[in-house]
């Protein structure tokens, strides 16, 4: 059997262990509200985090014990007896919730049986002030219904079973109440009219805000009635921009924000290193970065709505964003070029939220969301089909050299994406910026037209 080591129990004992992000099975898709506990609440939920991370690392040095021929690792019922007897020899670990640290350990299960499919691969050890958090099941018992509405029946003895619900009440429009073990009633922010039924739910902790999860799949946005296809050119400079004209831009910081975000890092850099000061000024800096990802992932959350019940498909560049913001700095025998301009490029890029407004997006209209191969798309001519690499004036201007179109580029490139067309030309027609246009010299350095990047020709 598997047992505790005395150096972790000497570690438990002064509290001093590393942090936990628990592992949810279905990403970027629960109710998530802000909370506002009181000062005795914090510390109790921090030491839910402690203990639940406690729980998920002892897990995976289980398992990292483990060597193919050799036998096999505990799996979750043989570790929640484990975790009954170490809490029985342990009195700091005994001192916390017992499903807390349970769900810790289930979480560590559905993570390594995903551990092929989720992309994250082998559960790693959580570290403290990372990322914090733990997840509690609903106390409440419910009746079951079939989806036709019939009660749902045991196999076994006939009876109705009975299922686990979130204990949760709304106090008024804008505020309600989530029973949290070992704190009671904790508040939160309600920003929906429906108070979530859930039997689950997650509590995370990150840049001095709490906030909780509740385990509710949404149901997918109806399609509108047009089946209108839009297509969308992502970018740096515009966000992203829409093949029916309009370009829409992720909020940033304001220039104040940055200015202060500046100003917090070179009195971090002034201040003594592991002194207080120093720890402030960079809980400053992080208190400003959250502010901003979370204007990101607001504007990715409506965004995605207005596109999935506003059109009947959408299409987006087939982007590789992670070889697209890979450092360029190289090795030790072979450094790279213009590495601190390239930080910056990725930095712009990463700040657009390009993943998110794709994944969640696809998550609201699933099957609605198609992805067209980039290449050529912002060197071919939405009117006439040519592709030449002088069309492409500026980063903000194309003006065709073949039937003399002008069109914003970042908009002639989002209606070749809504019409599926990327490195393959299609037929002259009608220029769009007033009439047949007649054909100027073509360039002898036209670019290839390729056709592997799997476009029909028609």
């Amino acid at each position: 059997m598997y047992v505790v080591r005395e150096a972790q129990v000497h570690v438990l004992r002064h509290g001093t262990i590393l942090a936990l992000v628990l592992f949810c099975s279905y990403h970027g898709t629960m109710s998530r509200f802000r909370m506002y506990p009181t000062r005795e609440q914090d510390q109790q939920m921090l030491s839910h985090c402690a203990h639940a991370r406690f729980a998920w690392n002892l897990a995976v040095e289980q398992h990292s014990h483990w060597r193919r021929g050799g036998k096999s690792a505990p799996g979750f019922a043989e570790q929640c007896r484990q975790l009954t007897e170490a809490r029985q020899e342990n009195d700091w670990l005994g001192s916390g919730n017992a499903d807390v640290q349970q769900q810790a350990l289930k979480d560590f299960a559905r993570a390594r049986n995903a551990r092929f499919t989720s992309g994250f691969g082998e559960p790693t050890w959580r570290k403290k002030f990372r990322d914090e958090g733990f997840r509690v099941i609903g106390t409440d018992r419910v009746p079951e219904f079939e989806p036709d509405g019939s009660p749902k029946l045991n196999a076994k003895t006939g009876k109705q079973i009975l299922g686990r619900s979130v204990v949760v009440r709304k106090l008024n429009r804008h505020w309600a109440q989530v029973k949290v073990p070992g704190c009671g009633w904790v508040r939160f922010r309600l920003t929906r009219a429906e108070l979530p039924a859930a039997k689950t739910f997650r509590v995370t902790f990150r840049n001095g805000q709490w906030h909780i999860a509740f385990a509710v799949v949404p149901d997918p946005i109806t399609a509108s009635g047009t089946g209108e296809v839009i297509g969308i050119d992502r970018g740096v400079t515009i966000t992203a921009a829409l093949s029916d004209g309009r370009k829409l831009n992720c909020p940033q910081l304001t220039v104040k924000e940055r200015a202060q975000i500046r100003k917090h890092q070179r009195r971090a850099a002034r201040a003594p290193v592991g002194g207080a000061v120093k720890a402030a000024e960079y809980a400053n800096v992080a208190r400003l970065k959250a502010r901003e990802a979370n204007r990101r992932k607001d504007w990715c959350e409506k965004t995605s709505t207005m596109l999935a019940r506003s059109y009947g498909l959408v299409r987006f560049e087939k982007l590789n964003i992670k070889n697209m913001t890979r450092s360029a700095k190289g090795t030790a025998e072979r450094p790279g070029r213009n590495v601190r301009q390239k930080a910056g490029l990725n930095r712009g890029i990463l700040a657009q939220g390009w993943g998110l407004l794709r994944r969640r997006t696809e998550d609201k209209a699933p099957g609605r969301v198609e992805d067209v191969p980039a290449p050529y798309t912002s060197l071919r001519c939405s009117a006439c089909g040519w592709i030449e690499k002088r069309s492409r004036k500026s980063q903000a201007d194309f003006a065709c050299v073949s039937c003399g179109f002008t069109c914003n580029a970042d908009e002639n490139a989002s209606i070749n994406v809504a019409a599926g067309q990327g490195g393959v030309p299609r037929p002259r027609r009608t220029a769009g910026a007033g009439g047949a246009t007649a054909a100027a010299s073509r360039s002898s350095t036209r670019e290839p037209q390729p056709v592997w990047v799997g476009i029909p020709l028609f």
